[in-house]
């Protein structure tokens, strides 16, 4: 699922890349200059990417009440649902890498043998307070992406193979599946959880990818953002791309779409702004009220109307 087609590709490399490279960033909005305004975290009080950007809630009191009322209520269907269905493309993208590692490029036919042999990941832990109905769609769904990302990578793997008679394992994973998945970062330079994940990166030119199986969201690109400052401010080189990978289910039918974009000066601005207004939201225990609006699948719903 975070590999491009063609067409993403040359929109990326025609399109997307170019600009990104001449309209360039500012320099104070790089996340190498972690130590000075506007990047230097104003309190003392680390945030999760998801928590800064997320924005379901209008008001942000869904934040207010776990941050300062230290409140817990269960993970909403949704969440647990996108839990599951992410985990279930992990567990196939580590366990090709680990069998071509395993078995080495002369005995593809056994990596071939082995990816079509694999077990989809037991997505029961997701399961538990989902009703039957929806924890069976829930399977259902999961091993719709494991067959397809199985024979995807299947296909990946050929491909390189005719390409290149002399190729090694290390290489044969670095080009069949360019991408690290939930790579561990610390975001304690901006202020920001040390114990930070994201969904997926790529190497060859960076770009942090997001899985999101809900609507498209304006605000689903802060998350994208607030990663490449992280990663740009601990290893110090540039990361202007993101991708955020929409899954949607018709059927039995997986739809994909990406939404490729540049990581500018403004969304930078954005991340900033609203990392330090939701710092000071809990440093200050400032309780934003209950929305005019909100949404019934919100996880704390029923906490702001009881």
């Amino acid at each position: 699922m975070y590999f491009l087609t063609d067409e993403e590709r040359k929109h990326l490399l025609k399109g997307l890349l170019p600009r990104s490279r001449d309209q360039g960033v500012a320099d104070e909005l790089r996340g190498w200059n972690w130590s000075q305004p506007p990047l230097s975290p104003v309190y003392d009080m680390p945030l999760a990417i998801y928590e800064v950007a997320g924005a379901y809630c209008p008001t942000n009191r869904d934040l207010y009440l776990r941050r300062v009322e230290r409140v817990r209520p269960k993970p909403s269907p949704a969440m647990a649902r996108g839990s599951a269905l992410h985990a279930a493309l992990v567990h196939v993208l580590v366990a090709a890498k680990r069998l071509i590692y395993a078995h080495g490029v002369d005995n593809y036919q056994e990596i071939f043998r082995s990816l079509q042999e694999l077990v989809p990941l037991s997505i029961e832990p997701y399961t538990r307070d989902l009703a039957p109905t929806e924890a069976e769609s829930l399977r259902q769904k999961a091993l719709i992406i494991h067959d397809f990302e199985r024979a995807r990578i299947i296909a990946r793997i050929q491909e390189i193979l005719t390409k290149h008679p002399y190729i090694g394992e290390d290489s044969l994973v670095s080009l069949a599946l360019p991408v690290v998945v939930e790579q561990k970062l610390d975001g304690s330079f901006l202020g920001l959880s040390a114990n930070l994940s994201t969904d997926a990166f790529t190497f060859c030119e960076p770009m942090i990818l997001d899985l999101k199986f809900g609507e498209p969201r304006k605000f689903h690109r802060l998350q994208t953002t607030g990663y490449a400052l992280v990663m740009e401010a601990i290893y110090e080189f540039p990361v202007n791309l993101g991708c955020l990978v929409y899954a949607e289910f018709r059927g039995n039918r997986l739809i994909i779409k990406k939404d490729l974009h540049v990581i500018d000066d403004e969304l930078r601005q954005w991340f900033i702004e609203a990392r330090d207004e939701k710092a000071r939201m809990i440093y200050e225990e400032i309780d934003p009220g209950v929305a005019e609006e909100c949404h019934p699948a919100c996880y704390c719903y029923q906490v702001c109307h009881r």
